[in-house]
C-alpha cells in the first residue's frame, strides 16, 4: 500500500487490527476500499471485478453474502483474490461463521440487521480469535437498532454512535477486541459528527463512508467533503467512497482524496487552469488529451497544463513539466526552464514525450493512477 513519508497533521491514535493482510489502524496507511457488484456466487465474475479494483489501488475489498449459494463461494474467492476479501453479511449470523471457515480476512456485521445476534457474540468471538479474523461492526442509517431510532427519534450522529459502542461492548465483554467500527449516513454534516462523537469515546478503529452517496458527482462531493472534515482532525483508519457508479470509479476517488489531503503519496498530477476569457488556447481539450496520453504512467511528476500568461509561466516553471499556452503556440518547461517553444498543435505530442522521458529517467515504469486537477 503506498505510503507516505510523514502525515501532514497528527493521527488520532487507534489500536491496529488486521484485514488479511493489510494493517489498518495503529498508524497505518489509511487503506482505500469498495464493494463488487457482482453476484457473489458468479465466481468468475467476481474475481475478475476484483482484479479490476485491485489494479485501481484498491487495498480490501467486501462482497455481499445474502445467500447460501454466495457463502458457498467464499472460500475460492478468498483464496484467489490478491487483496483481503471482507464478507457483507446481513440477517442471518450462520453466514458469519461461514465466511470465517472460508478465510475471509474480515467480516462486516450489521447487528441492527442480523436476528438473534446477541446471543451468539459469544460464538461469534470465539470462531474469529481462533481463525485470526477481524470484523467491523457497519453501523448505517438505514438499518439502525430500532431501540436507538425510538429513543432519539431517527438516525441522528448520537444514535448511531451510541449503538455502535453499544455493538462494541458486547464483543469487549468477551475480550475480543479486533474489530472497527463505522457509521455511516447519507448527510456528511450528521455522519461527520458520528465519527466525531466515536473518535472521542474510544480508540476504535474506524472505516468512514457516507451512505448512499448517490451518483458519481454528488457522492463525490459529498464524500470529499465528510473525509476532509474527518481526516483533518486525524480520524478515519480506511475509506470507501460509496457511489451509484462502477466501484473502480470510487477507489479512484478515494485514492485522489487520500493524495490530495497528503495522506498517500502522490503519483502524476497535472495541473491545469479552470480557463477564462483570457485564455488563447482550447485548455479543456487540452488538458483531456494530456491526461489520457499519460494515463499509463504512475511518477511522482507534476505536468501543468496553462493557457494563458498571467498564470502559465509561473505555474510551468514551478512543474517538473509544463506548458505555457499563448499566440498560437506553446512554451514548454523542464523543472523551471524553458527547453523548446513549439506550434499549438504540437503541445500535446511533446508534453508526452517529455514525460515519458522523465518518467524513464526517474526509473519508475509502474503502471497506476494520473491525477488531474483542473
Amino acid at each position: 500500500m503506498p505510503k507516505v513519508k510523514e502525515a501532514p497533521f497528527p493521527r488520532r491514535k487507534t489500536r491496529r487490527i488486521n484485514v488479511g493482510s493489510v494493517p489498518v489502524g495503529g498508524g497505518s496507511p489509511i487503506s482505500v476500499q469498495s464493494m463488487t457488484t457482482t453476484k457473489t456466487y458468479d465466481i468468475g465474475a467476481t474475481l475478475q471485478q476484483i482484479a479490476e479494483l485491485t489494479a485501481a489501488g484498491c487495498d480490501i475489498v467486501r462482497v455481499a453474502c445474502p445467500t447460501d449459494k454466495d457463502a458457498e463461494a467464499l472460500s475460492i474467492i478468498a483464496k484467489q483474490s490478491t487483496i483481503p476479501v471482507i464478507a457483507d453479511i446481513h440477517f442471518q449470523p450462520r453466514y458469519v461463521f461461514a465466511a470465517i471457515e472460508a478465510g475471509c480476512g474480515a467480516v462486516r456485521v450489521n447487528p441492527g440487521n442480523i436476528r438473534r445476534f446477541d446471543d451468539q457474540v459469544a460464538e461469534i468471538t470465539r470462531a474469529a480469535s481462533d481463525h485470526g479474523t477481524s470484523l467491523r461492526i457497519g453501523v448505517n442509517a438505514g438499518s439502525l437498532d430500532k431501540r436507538m431510532y425510538a429513543k432519539y427519534g431517527g438516525a441522528t450522529a448520537e444514535a448511531l454512535a451510541e449503538s455502535a459502542m453499544w455493538e462494541a461492548s458486547l464483543f469487549e465483554e468477551h475480550g475480543f477486541h479486533d474489530f472497527k467500527i463505522s457509521v455511516k449516513h447519507h448527510d456528511p454534516v450528521t455522519m461527520i459528527r458520528a465519527y466525531e462523537i466515536l473518535a472521542d469515546a474510544g480508540d476504535w478503529p474506524l472505516h468512514l463512508g457516507v451512505t448512499e452517496a448517490g451518483p458519481a458527482f454528488q457522492g463525490t462531493i459529498k464524500s470529499a467533503t465528510a473525509f476532509g472534515a474527518l481526516l483533518r482532525e486525524g480520524i478515519g483508519d480506511t475509506i470507501r467512497v460509496s457511489l451509484s457508479a462502477p466501484p473502480v470509479e470510487e477507489v479512484k476517488v478515494g485514492i485522489q482524496i487520500l493524495q490530495s489531503m497528503g495522506l498517500r503519496e502522490r503519483t502524476l498530477e497535472i495541473v491545469s487552469c479552470p480557463s477564462c476569457g483570457r485564455a488563447q488556447v482550447d485548455v479543456y481539450t487540452l488538458a483531456e488529451e494530456v491526461t489520457e496520453g499519460l494515463k499509463d504512467l504512475t511518477v511522482p511528476l507534476r505536468v501543468a497544463v496553462m493557457g494563458c500568461v498571467v498564470n502559465g509561466p509561473g505555474e510551468a516553471r514551478e512543474a517538473d513539466l509544463g506548458v505555457a499556452s499563448g499566440n498560437g503556440k506553446g512554451q514548454i518547461f523542464i523543472r523551471g526552464d524553458v527547453v523548446e517553444t513549439v506550434p499549438e498543435d504540437q503541445i500535446v505530442e511533446c508534453l508526452i514525450r517529455h514525460a515519458n522521458a522523465l518518467a524513464e529517467e526517474m526509473g519508475l515504469e509502474e503502471e497506476g493512477q494520473v491525477e488531474v486537477i483542473v
